[in-house]
C-alpha cells in the first residue's frame, strides 16, 4: 500500500512538471509560470510582486517550407533549475562592479511528430526576466530558415507606451506617448522623413519599448545579445493587447538562417514599481557573455570635440568641390578641382579644433569629410563609394597627426560607408592598418542610406553580422568603434568593450534638422540606453541654428543647463562637446562643467525618474571622490527635490550648481542660466527649478575650510 501511494505521488509530480513549472527570482519579486496548452503549445506568464506583467503568451517559430514549424505538438522531456550569483567588473560603465544573480529554468521540449527538440532557457532576476530558445545538435533540425518567431508579450490591459514606429532601417524617430489602443491612429503621424526607412505595420513598434501599467508597474521589453540573428520588432494585436515578435527580414523576405546547435538572442522584460530601477538595471549586460578581449588596456573612455556640427548645421560641407556631379575613385583628379571654399576638413580648420581641445583638456578631435568621394556619396546606390585611406588635397594626414600629437591630442577617424557594407568589408583591413599607422585609435562609422547589397535592411541578420564583423575586426587592431546608423546595442559592449558608442536613435543632429521634442532626453535612457551607451553628441550652447547658418531656421529644443546635464543623464564612455569652439568661448563659465565632468564612473545613483517627464542622476567619477549630478526635464516646469546622502558622511564638499534661470525656457530663453557655489554634505537637501526643456548640472568636490570660506551652506 505504501509503495502504491509513493508511486501515485511520483506520477502526480511528473504530470505537474509536464503541465506547469514555476520559478521565482532570488528575492521572490518576479515569478514565471511555464506550461503547455492542450495541443502542446508552449506558454509563459510573468508577475511582479503579485501583479500581472505578462499574461499567458505563446512561444515558438514559424519555419519556412515546413508543415510542422515549431509551434505546438510539444511534450516536456526535461526540466532543470539552477541558481547563479557572480560579481564582475566592466571595462567601462556606470558602476565599477555588476552583480549577476538569477534563478534559471531550462525546459527541453520534444515535438512528437517531427522528433525535434528545442530548449527554452528562462533566467529570473529581481528586476526581470530574460529567456531564449536553444536548438541542440540533432538529425531532424540541422539547417532551417525562420519565417517568423512567435514570441508573445500579452500586456495587462490597455497600458501606456513610449514608442517609435517599427522600421527595418532607422530608429531616428521622436517618441510618442500613448495608450496601446492609440498606436494605430497615431502611427502615420509618428513616421517622419528619414534618408532610409522601411515601416511594416500600423501597430509595429521598436524595442526597447517602455511601458507603464495602469497599476503603477514600469515594464521594459527589449532583447540582449543579438548575434547572428535579426533585430526584433514588436507587432501589436490591438484587440487583445498582445505584442508578438516581428523579425527584420533579409532581401528575399527570410528572417533567419539557422544551423544547429545555435541559440536566439535573449528576450527581456525589465520590471519595477519604481522607474529608477529600470534605469539602474544591468540585466541586459548580464545576459551577454564576458569580455572576449583579454587585454583591455587600450580601451579608454574619451571626451572629444569635432569638425561635425558645422557640417550638420550647413555652415560647411563634407565635399571638397562643387564642380563634379559624379566622381570615380582613382580616376577623378582632385588636384585639378576647384575647392568650394566651404570644406570643413581642411588643415587650418582642423588645427583650430586641435588647439581648442588641447587648451581645454579634451582627449580627441573627430574630423568628418577628410577623405575623397563625398561629392556623390549619397542616393546613387554606389558600391565603390569610399576607400577610407585617400585624403582630399587640403587635408594632410601626417602633418595633422604630428600636430595633434605635439599637443597631446588624438584624432578620431571617420568611416562613412554610405551603407555599402560590401565595400567596407573590402577595405576594412586596409582602413584599420591606415588608422594605426597614423595614430588613430577610434573610428566613428556610419551607414547612411539604403543598404548595399540592394534589398538588405539595416537590421537584418546579414547586416547585423556585418556590424559584428567590423567590431571584432577592429578589436584585432586595438581600435574602438562608435557605430552610427547600425543596429541598436543589446549589451554586446560587455563582450566586445571596444564598442564604446553607438548612435542608433534620434540624436542631437536632429536639433539642426527641425528639432526634437523637448522631453526626448527624458525618454531615451528608458529606451535606447537600456542596451548600451549612445553617442548622443550633447553640449549645444547656441540654440538658434540660423546664427551658424542663416539658411537653417532650426531651433535646439533645450536650455543650456539641460545640455550640461546630458553628460550625466545620457551615460556614455564616449562624450562629445558638439558645438563650435566660438560658441563655447561665449559661455566659458558654463563650459567649465563640460571640461570637469567625467566619462567613466565608480557608482551611479538614480535620484528621480519618470519617463517622458524628468530624470535626475548622481555619478561618482572613477578613481576619485568627485560626484556629478544631472537633471533633465520635459515640457512642464517643476521643482526637483534631491538629497545628497550618496556623499561620504563626515566630509564637506563644495557643489557648483549650473541651473536654469527663473525665466529660462527651451524655446524663448534657452541661454538663461545661473551658476552658484554652496557647501554640502551627506545631509544636505536641494530644491531646484527645472524649466521647460531644462534642467541642472552639479559638480561636487571635497573641500577644506579655506576652499569653503565665504560660501553658504545649502
Amino acid at each position: 500500500m505504501k509503495k502504491i501511494f509513493l508511486l501515485s505521488m511520483l506520477l502526480v509530480a511528473i504530470v505537474d512538471i509536464a503541465v506547469s513549472q514555476e520559478v521565482h527570482s532570488p528575492g521572490d519579486k518576479v515569478r514565471l509560470r511555464f506550461s503547455l496548452e492542450a495541443d502542446g503549445t508552449p506558454v509563459y506568464q510573468l508577475s511582479f510582486k503579485g501583479k500581472d506583467v505578462i499574461r499567458p503568451s505563446k512561444l515558438g517559430f514559424y519555419l519556412k517550407n515546413d508543415k510542422n514549424s515549431l509551434l505546438n505538438d510539444f511534450t516536456v522531456v526535461d526540466t532543470k533549475t539552477t541558481s547563479f550569483d557572480e560579481t564582475w567588473t566592466p571595462v567601462w560603465g556606470e558602476v565599477n562592479k555588476i552583480r549577476n544573480k538569477y534563478n534559471e529554468l531550462a525546459v527541453t521540449l520534444n515535438q512528437k511528430e517531427s522528433a525535434r527538440q528545442i530548449l527554452i532557457r528562462f533566467r529570473l532576476f529581481d528586476d526581470g526576466l530574460g529567456f531564449r530558445y536553444e536548438f541542440p545538435s540533432q538529425k531532424n533540425l540541422a539547417y532551417f530558415v525562420i519565417k517568423e518567431e512567435r514570441t508573445q508579450f500579452a500586456m495587462p490591459g490597455d497600458i501606456t507606451a513610449f514608442w517609435i514606429p517599427g522600421d527595418y532601417d532607422t530608429q531616428e524617430y521622436d517618441y510618442t506617448k500613448s495608450k496601446l489602443s492609440e498606436i494605430r491612429p497615431l502611427m502615420a503621424k509618428s513616421i517622419t522623413a528619414n534618408l532610409s526607412q522601411t515601416s511594416f505595420s500600423p501597430t509595429g513598434v521598436q524595442t526597447s519599448l517602455m511601458l507603464k501599467s495602469n497599476d503603477g508597474l514600469y515594464i521594459n521589453l527589449h532583447e540582449a545579445a543579438v548575434i547572428n540573428y535579426p533585430v526584433m520588432h514588436l507587432n501589436l494585436d490591438d484587440k487583445n493587447m498582445v505584442f508578438e515578435s516581428w523579425l527584420t527580414p533579409d532581401a528575399i523576405g527570410d528572417k533567419g538562417y539557422m544551423q544547429a546547435p545555435c541559440t536566439t538572442p535573449w528576450r527581456t522584460v525589465i520590471i519595477s514599481d519604481d522607474a529608477r530601477d529600470i534605469l539602474a538595471s544591468k540585466m541586459t549586460y548580464n545576459l551577454n557573455e564576458p569580455s572576449k578581449i583579454s587585454d583591455v588596456s587600450w580601451i579608454k573612455p574619451t571626451k572629444y570635440i569635432g569638425v561635425w556640427w558645422e557640417m550638420i548645421t550647413g555652415k560647411s560641407t563634407w565635399a571638397y568641390t562643387d564642380e563634379y556631379p559624379t566622381v570615380q575613385l582613382g580616376i577623378t583628379d582632385y588636384a585639378k578641382a576647384k575647392p568650394n571654399g566651404r570644406h570643413g576638413a581642411n588643415n587650418a580648420n582642423v588645427k583650430k579644433y586641435i588647439d581648442f581641445a588641447a587648451l581645454h583638456g579634451f582627449d580627441s578631435v573627430l574630423v568628418e569629410g577628410w577623405n575623397i568621394g563625398w561629392e556623390d556619396w549619397f542616393g546613387n546606390s554606389k558600391d565603390y563609394v569610399f576607400d577610407f585611406v585617400t585624403p582630399y588635397p587640403d587635408f594632410n594626414v601626417k602633418e595633422l597627426h604630428a600636430y595633434a600629437a605635439s599637443k597631446g591630442v588624438k584624432l578620431i577617424m571617420h568611416h562613412e560607408t554610405s551603407a555599402s557594407t560590401r565595400n567596407y568589408e573590402r577595405w576594412i583591413d586596409t582602413a584599420y592598418k591606415f588608422m594605426k599607422a597614423n595614430g588613430y585609435d577610434a573610428v566613428k562609422s556610419g551607414y547612411v542610406g539604403p543598404i548595399l547589397p540592394r534589398g538588405e535592411n539595416h537590421y537584418s541578420q546579414w547586416t547585423v553580422n556585418h556590424y559584428q564583423y567590423a567590431i571584432e575586426k577592429a578589436a584585432k587592431y586595438h581600435i574602438m568603434v562608435n557605430a552610427h546608423e547600425a543596429a541598436r546595442p543589446t549589451g554586446i559592449g560587455r563582450t566586445w568593450p571596444n564598442l564604446i558608442g553607438n548612435e542608433a536613435a534620434r540624436g542631437t543632429e536632429y536639433q539642426a534638422f527641425g528639432g526634437s521634442k523637448s522631453n526626448h532626453v527624458t525618454v531615451l535612457p528608458f529606451t535606447r540606453l537600456i542596451g548600451g551607451p549612445m553617442d548622443y553628441t550633447p553640449g549645444i550652447f547656441e540654440m538658434d541654428i540660423s546664427k551658424i547658418n542663416p539658411g537653417n531656421k532650426s531651433h535646439v529644443n533645450s536650455t543650456l543647463a539641460n545640455q550640461l546635464a546630458l553628460y550625466v543623464t545620457m551615460y556614455s564612455p564616449l562624450q562629445m562637446a558638439a558645438d563650435l569652439p566660438e560658441n563655447y568661448n561665449r559661455f566659458l563659465d558654463a563650459f567649465q562643467f563640460i571640461k570637469d565632468v567625467a566619462v567613466d564612473w565608480d557608482d551611479s545613483k538614480y535620484l528621480e525618474a519618470e519617463p517622458g517627464d524628468y530624470i535626475t542622476v548622481a555619478r561618482k567619477a572613477k578613481g576619485t571622490g568627485k560626484w556629478f549630478v544631472g537633471n533633465v526635464n520635459g515640457e512642464t516646469p517643476r521643482i526637483s527635490n534631491i538629497g545628497f546622502d550618496f556623499l561620504e558622511p563626515g566630509k564637506t564638499y563644495v557643489a557648483t550648481i549650473y541651473a536654469d534661470a527663473k525665466n529660462a525656457h527651451y524655446k524663448t530663453n534657452p541661454q538663461a542660466y545661473t551658476i552658484r557655489k554652496v557647501i554640502v554634505n551627506n545631509k544636505s537637501k536641494l530644491a531646484q527649478l527645472s524649466a521647460p526643456g531644462g534642467g541642472y548640472a552639479i559638480s561636487i568636490v571635497e573641500a577644506d575650510k579655506a576652499q569653503t570660506k565665504g560660501l553658504k551652506k545649502l
